[in-house]
């Protein structure tokens, strides 16, 4: 038997997990055990959960944008509303699967207003939900049947907020209600102590607010409006009552809080907050007010006497305005809902603990999650075991999440994979570079804010603080790097690294200048540039550090690369070739094996001009130019030179990222493309790769982060596996044919999808010398087999013989086997055959069947006009014989007169 042959080792890599977006502005919503939370992501609605961070379901968009969404409490309805002027009621039904995904069923999809519905609101029941349009009109629902139980007319512009409630009212008789309004007035004991007997039941009400400052109280069972409450002056963005204090809080963008008497409908209080209110309620059983808006900060209120009871908070820049605060009685903490799309989780503990009118500190935040991560502009891994990600995310800021799984089931732990950690502010505006040193516990950012950041990270203390600042740049810094050589391992700086600050910082500017920044133990909060050195004539885009320690190299827009001496800051080298403005450059690691590079090794680069050219820094000459990208090569990075075994010649790859979405693997010492990694939709900003499993992180334009596990060795073995069994297979075909076993000769043929071979039994069925008596292919074991095939065999016979057939050679062949098939099936069989797995999947049968009439014609015509010819030739042949007899009488008879003309000369 012939043994496969080895396969070569292509490089590849798959999805393992990606971070995605769950929130991108809009409306969103909490169940009440905080557990699912339903977001508007575009035009579609993502439920996710709050406890691993993991995708539940999702619901598709009807092609308009969200204008509010809300799910029941006990998360077993979800509503819907849109620009579409619809409403849609989803049931969320555990998936069949097993795992803890949902199943958003549809079950109605109604027209609640004539305008777009601006608000829902849901009752504890989950078993009404309210409606506010553009409109001025609120409705109320029943969810499961889906009908309209009351319809509201009052407002005078658009209803921008709803709440339900329930009051406590005595039962008592309206027919005898006059009676008793002349008992009160006569003998008011005797009316007390009547109303004191009758029973006090519960009774629903509903609160709208709309933009003219209105807010209207709606008695479900009567059907009508109890009060009208007229102080605010701006759009009431907030409604919600306290069954405890029996009171109920407006916030408005009126700039007031406003607390109402629920027994008379008046206010109460006015609470002056200073800032447009976007969301207020009560914690601690209605004691406390809590109120949030466009200053971005959650403040407490004292509901009896109005007094703030935070300390005063610094108001935030725009982005960090609230826009909603999720909240439920049963939930010991609060989440506040940033312009930004952040959900900052704010604990309750010292707010239930606190003391009446005691000041206590903001509430402190446990807990961040990031509902878009914009624009994904660089990434690194930090931490000593590389189980933390740093993202720059085309903020000021610079954001911490953890790589590693947990298993706790509490939303208030939220240490999953992807959530955040830490976030480190301090840069006043976006953050466009960063890097990371050998330790993982160093990291530098550069920003518009023409300064530079050196970070100290101390995970396992939760400690995340900035070093010193590098102030000396005129413009934006564009590029920054840290040296990633690491110390001997019996150094301190090896086993404390903390303690052991990079030696050096290297930054690159828009002012065209690199500068260089030595660190000491002891560092100030400010750096001075141990030099400075005018190095390109236009932006410097990136700044790499070889891993010596002792070259730098700086891209810039102005299409060189120049390598300098790290120590003297000279430069010693310029890489020319490119045509456009060079965007990334790397050094080659220590440990790549690289052919050609002598002991120098070499220097990768990515420019608009769509290629990656790889350099000698020996000579400093271009060794191999990589054309394969559409766009701009934004990043490149080495991977750790990891063969697989002796079948292994590739030599070091390389990944770079660009404009067109796409992620390519390079092999640096043939320039071939080992593999196209494809899920992002936008340009690819961020790439690096794991120093030691060589696994991939992309992040893009599209906020999504991938990671890409390094399948090569999974790949190649299944690759050999299938190559041996496909060997083996072959052998096994070529055995029964020899052996003259049809059947298992000819079903296999059909496995292996092997057409070739396949012909060749026929063509030797066919062509017998010796057929079986009153066989349709010429043998009769060859019948019995094509007669019992199964549908799906007998779908792939029609599709080989389609593709003979189109041939004149081997034709023949397709119509005698075709002949036979026609002859052993039934018509309703062959019309029953449908199109299974790749094979024919494009097509349907009729559409093959219509493919072996078309050419068996064309045959059939052919077949007629030979004879027709062949006609014409044994006309012309006997007309040539008779011709041919008249011709050689002639030339017998002058044969004769020669003959007879020659002898009498003779004589």
């Amino acid at each position: 038997m012939a043994t496969a042959q080895r396969a070569a080792v292509r490089t590849t890599y798959e999805v393992g997990r990606t971070l995605q977006p769950i929130y991108s502005g809009g409306s969103l919503a909490l169940s009440q055990d905080g557990r699912i939370l339903a977001a508007s992501l575009g035009e579609d609605v993502l439920l996710t959960s709050l406890t691993n961070g993991k995708e539940l379901g999702r619901v598709e968009g009807d092609g308009e944008a969200i204008t509010a969404l809300a799910i029941t409490p006990s998360a077993s309805h979800l509503i819907i509303c849109s620009r579409s002027l619809s409403m849609r009621i989803y049931a969320l039904g555990a998936s069949d699967t097993g795992d803890d995904t949902i199943e958003p069923e549809l079950l109605r999809t109604l027209r609640p207003h004539t305008s777009p519905v601006v608000t829902l609101a849901t009752d504890r029941t989950g078993t009404l939900v309210g409606t506010g349009g553009a409109d001025g009109v609120v409705k109320v629902w029943d969810i499961r049947a889906g009908y309209t139980t009351h319809t509201f007319h009052g407002h005078g512009g658009v209803v921008s907020a709803l709440h339900f409630f329930e009051v406590e009212v005595a039962d008592k008789d309206d027919a005898s209600e006059h009676n008793k309004k002349r008992k009160r007035k006569s003998r008011p004991e005797e009316a007390e102590a009547e109303q004191a007997q009758g029973e006090i039941q519960m009774q629903f009400r509903l609160a709208s607010g709309a933009e003219d400052g209105k807010i209207r109280i709606w008695d479900l069972h009567k059907r009508k409006s109890a009060a009208v409450l007229d102080s605010h002056v701006s759009v009431v963005r907030s409604l919600q009552y306290s069954p405890h204090e029996k009171i109920l809080v407006s916030g408005s963008r009126d700039k007031t809080l406003i607390v109402w008497d629920s027994h008379r409908w008046k206010a109460q209080r006015t609470i002056a907050a200073l800032e447009g209110v976007e969301s207020a309620g009560f914690v601690a059983n209605g004691n406390i007010l809590f109120s949030g808006g466009e200053h971005g900060r959650v403040r407490l209120w004292s509901s009896s006497s109005g007094r703030e009871l935070t300390r005063e908070q610094e108001p935030g820049i725009e982005t960090d305005e609230i826009v909603s605060i999720l909240h439920y009685a049963s939930l010991p903490y609060l989440v506040s809902v940033h312009a930004d799309q952040v959900l900052n989780f704010h604990s309750l503990k010292t707010a239930e603990s606190l003391v009446v009118e005691e000041t206590i500190e903001p509430l402190p935040i446990f807990r961040r999650v990031s509902g878009t991560h914009d624009e994904v502009i660089d990434v690194a891994y930090v931490g000593r075991d590389k189980s933390l990600l740093a993202l720059n995310t085309n903020s000021e800021d610079i954001r911490i999440v953890t790589l590693n799984e947990s298993d706790a089931d509490d939303a208030t732990e939220g240490r999953y994979f992807g959530a955040d950690v830490a976030l480190l502010k301090g840069h006043d505006d976006i953050v466009i570079c960063l890097d990371v040193d050998w330790s993982g516990h160093w990291l530098v950012t550069g920003a518009k804010d023409n300064t530079a950041r050196l970070w100290r990270l101390d995970p396992e203390n939760d400690s995340y603080i900035c070093s010193a600042v590098l102030t000396g740049h005129a413009e934006s810094l564009g590029a920054i790097a840290l040296p990633h050589t690491a110390p001997q391992e019996s150094s301190a700086a090896f086993t404390n690294p903390l303690s052991h600050p990079p030696a050096y910082i290297v930054t690159g500017s828009q002012d065209r200048t690199v500068k260089r920044w030595d660190t000491t133990k002891e560092m100030k909060s400010k750096l001075r540039a141990k030099y400075t050195r005018k190095a390109h004539d236009k932006d410097i885009n990136a700044i790499d550090i070889d891993p010596s320690g002792t070259l730098f190299a700086s891209a810039s827009q102005d299409r060189t690369v120049k390598i300098y001496s790290a120590t003297e800051g000279e430069a010693i080298g310029v890489l020319r070739g490119h045509r456009r403005g060079v965007w990334t450059v790397k050094f080659a690691p220590k440990n790549s094996q690289v052919p050609n590079s002598g002991n120098k090794g070499l220097i990768a680069t990515g420019s608009g001009d769509k290629t990656v050219k790889i350099w000698s820094l020996v000579d400093y000459s271009c060794l191999l130019t990589l054309e394969g990208h559409s766009n701009s090569v934004l990043k490149l990075t080495w991977l750790p030179y990891r063969p697989v075994d002796a079948r292994d010649k590739r030599g070091a790859q390389i990944a770079s990222a660009a404009g067109d979405g796409l992620v390519k693997i390079w092999d640096s010492a043939s320039g071939e493309t080992m593999s196209t990694l494809d899920n992002h939709t936008d340009r690819v900003w961020a790439l690096v790769a794991h120093p030691t499993t060589g696994a991939l992180i992309s992040g893009g334009g599209d906020g999504v982060i991938t990671f890409w596990q390094d399948t090569t060795s999974a790949t190649l073995e299944a690759a050999t596996t299938a190559e041996t069994e496909r060997v083996e297979l072959d052998q096994k075909l070529q055995n029964y044919a020899y052996a003259g076993n049809y059947r298992e000769a000819i079903v296999l043929a059909l496995q292996m999808d092997q057409p070739g071979r396949l012909f060749s039994l026929f063509k030797k069925v066919v062509e017998t010398e010796t057929p079986d008596a009153d066989s349709l292919s010429g043998l009769a074991t060859v019948d019995d087999v094509l007669s019992t095939l199964a549908d799906e065999q007998l779908y792939k016979l029609l599709l080989r013989l389609r593709d003979w057939n189109t041939n004149v050679r081997t034709a023949p062949i397709a119509q005698k086997i075709l002949w036979t098939v026609v002859k052993l099936y039934p018509a309703s069989r062959l019309a029953s055959l449908r199109p299974q797995g790749k094979v024919g999947a494009k097509g349907s049968l009729k559409d093959v069947l219509d493919a072996i009439r078309a050419y068996s014609e064309r045959h059939y015509k052919r077949v007629e006009e030979l004879v027709d010819e062949s006609y014409l030739l044994d006309f012309t042949l006997r007309e040539m014989d008779e011709v041919g007899g008249e011709v050689k009488a002639i030339t017998n008879g002058t044969a004769q007169m020669e003959i007879q003309r020659d002898m009498i000369m003779l004589d």
